[in-house]
C-alpha cells in the first residue's frame, strides 16, 4: 500500500460504519469531457471519490459494502485494466492488482466487469447508497442493477429496499478537515499568496490583465500545484465592480485598481484569495479610505470566528462595519439613514455589498457542507466547529449613482483570506499575501 494512504482507508471505513449494516455504497468518479475533436479537457477527478480513495484514473468505481453479522466491511475499486498499447498515447495506468496493492482495497476488477459484478454484490442487500440525481449515466446503470437483481426474485433473491443520497454523510465528513488536509491547504495557501505578490510586482499600468493572470499560473505550476482552483479573476477598474469578471483582457490604467480573485489548487486542495491593488503602487485617497473600511470589516468577520458561534456571526459582523462605513463617506446619501442597524434594516448596504462574506472551502473552491442546522426549528445558521475551513471575504462595490460621491465610482474592492477554525478562535492561511495598504506600496515600490 502506497505510504501516506492511510487516511484514505479510514474515511471508508468511518463511512461504512453509518451505513446501514449490510448496506452497499456505490460512487463514481467524473467522466473525461471532450474538449473538441479528439481534444479532452485536462481531467479533474471527482471530489467524493478521491476523498474516499486517493485514486485519479477516470472510468472508476468504488463500491463499499458495509459491515455485517461478523463480515467485515469491504472496499471494491472496479478501473481500467492495464493496456500497454493505450498507456503508449494516453500515460500510466494502474490495473486493478496494482490499485488493489497500492490503495488498500479489499478487491479491485477491470471496469468493464461493474454491471455483471453488481448484481451479486446488490443481492440481498437491505439498502443502497449512492448520488442520487447526480449523473445521469448512473442513474441508467442503478436502474439496471437493481432490474437484473429483482429479476432472481422468484429464486428468493431480493433487490435493496431503500435508497440513500450518499452525499449527505459525505458532506458532513469532508466539513471537518483532519490535519492531513489542513496541511494540503496550508501549502495550497502559500502557493496561492507566492502568485499573488509575484503579480503584484510584476503589475505596470499599460499592461493587460491576462499578462498579471499569466503570473499567477506561472508561480501556480511553478510550485507543484496542478490546476487553478478556478478561473483566475484579473479585474482592474471597473471590471472590478463584477463579482464573477474573467475575460481578463482589458489594459490597465494608471490610478486605477486591480482585484485578483485567484488561489491553486494543491493535491486535491483549493486556495482562495483576493487582494485589491493600484497598478501603478500607490493608493488615491478614495482607494484608501475604501481598502482600509473593507479591512475593519475582515477583522470584525475573524474577531467572530469562535467555535460555538453561528456562521453567520462573521457575515453580520461585516455588514455592520461596512453599514457605518457607507455612512461616514457618505455612499448612501445624507441623514437617510441615522445608524448602520437602520442601514441593514433596510438592506441599503446591498447597493454596495451584495454577497457572503465567505464560505466553505476544502477539495471544492466552494466545498460541500449545509450552512444552517435544518434539523432545528427555523433551520437556524450551524455553529462553528474547530477543523471547518472557510473564506472570509467582505467587500465593496461602487457603481455610478445618483448621491454616491464620484470619486468613489468604478472602484470595486474585495480582501478575501483562507481560515481554520481553531479551539479558540481561527488559524488564517492566506498571511503571506500582503492586503494592508502600506505593506503593498512598500511591495510596489521596492519591485519597481
Amino acid at each position: 500500500m502506497t505510504v501516506g494512504l492511510a487516511h484514505y482507508i479510514e474515511r471508508r471505513a468511518r463511512l461504512a460504519a453509518q451505513m446501514q449494516p449490510g448496506s452497499v455504497a456505490v460512487l463514481a468518479t467524473a467522466p473525461e469531457v471532450a474538449r473538441n475533436a479528439d481534444s479532452d479537457y485536462p481531467y479533474r477527478h471527482d471530489s467524493y471519490f478521491y476523498y474516499l480513495t486517493g485514486f485519479t484514473e477516470p472510468e472508476s468505481v468504488l463500491v463499499l459494502a458495509a459491515a455485517q453479522g461478523g463480515q467485515p466491511a469491504r472496499s471494491i475499486l472496479f478501473c481500467r485494466e492495464k493496456n500497454p498499447e493505450r498507456e503508449i498515447w494516453d500515460g500510466f495506468r494502474h490495473g486493478p492488482e496494482e490499485a488493489r496493492l497500492q490503495f488498500g482495497f479489499d478487491e479491485a476488477w477491470p471496469i468493464g466487469e461493474l454491471d455483471a459484478r453488481m448484481a451479486s454484490l446488490l443481492a440481498n442487500v437491505p439498502a443502497l447508497y449512492y448520488a442520487l440525481g447526480h449523473s445521469a449515466a448512473l442513474d441508467a446503470q442503478v436502474a439496471g442493477w437493481l432490474k437484473a437483481v429483482r429479476a432472481q426474485g422468484r429464486s428468493g433473491v431480493t433487490a435493496p429496499g431503500t435508497t440513500h443520497h450518499l452525499f449527505g454523510i459525505l458532506d458532513e465528513m469532508r466539513l471537518l478537515k483532519d490535519e492531513h488536509e489542513q496541511g494540503l491547504m496550508q501549502r495550497a495557501a502559500t502557493i496561492s499568496a507566492q502568485a499573488h505578490v509575484r503579480a503584484m510586482r510584476a503589475a505596470r499600468p499599460g499592461m493587460a490583465e491576462y499578462e498579471l493572470e499569466a503570473e499567477l499560473l506561472h508561480e501556480f505550476r511553478r510550485n507543484g500545484a496542478q490546476f487553478p482552483a478556478y478561473t483566475p479573476i484579473v479585474a482592474s477598474g471597473a471590471n472590478a465592480c463584477v463579482l464573477h469578471y474573467n475575460v481578463n483582457d482589458r489594459r490597465m490604467l494608471d490610478g486605477e485598481l486591480v482585484l485578483i480573485d485567484a488561489g491553486c489548487e494543491f493535491d486535491g486542495y483549493a486556495a482562495d484569495i483576493t487582494r485589491t491593488w493600484p497598478v501603478n503602487g500607490r493608493f488615491t485617497e478614495a482607494q484608501r479610505r475604501l481598502v482600509e473600511l473593507v479591512l475593519q470589516a475582515q477583522e470584525a468577520a475573524f474577531a467572530a470566528i469562535v467555535p460555538g458561534q453561528p456562521y453567520s456571526a462573521m457575515h453580520d459582523a461585516a455588514v455592520k462595519v461596512l453599514a457605518q462605513g457607507m455612512l461616514d463617506l457618505g455612499l448612501l446619501g445624507k441623514g437617510k439613514f441615522g445608524s448602520a442597524d437602520a442601514v441593514i434594516a433596510e438592506r441599503a448596504h446591498q447597493q454596495f455589498y451584495m454577497h457572503g462574506t465567505g464560505h466553505w472551502l476544502g477539495m471544492d473552491v466552494h466545498d460541500v457542507g449545509a450552512y444552517r442546522d435544518v434539523t432545528a426549528a427555523g433551520k437556524p445558521s450551524r455553529p462553528l466547529l474547530p477543523g471547518m475551513a472557510l473564506t472570509v471575504e467582505p467587500g465593496i462595490y461602487v457603481r455610478p449613482a445618483p448621491g454616491v460621491p464620484e470619486e468613489y465610482w468604478h472602484i470595486g474592492i474585495r480582501i478575501e483570506d483562507d481560515v481554520i477554525v481553531t479551539d479558540k478562535g481561527c488559524r488564517i492561511l492566506t498571511g503571506a499575501a500582503p492586503k494592508g495598504v502600506d505593506e503593498i506600496e512598500t511591495l510596489m515600490r521596492e519591485a519597481r
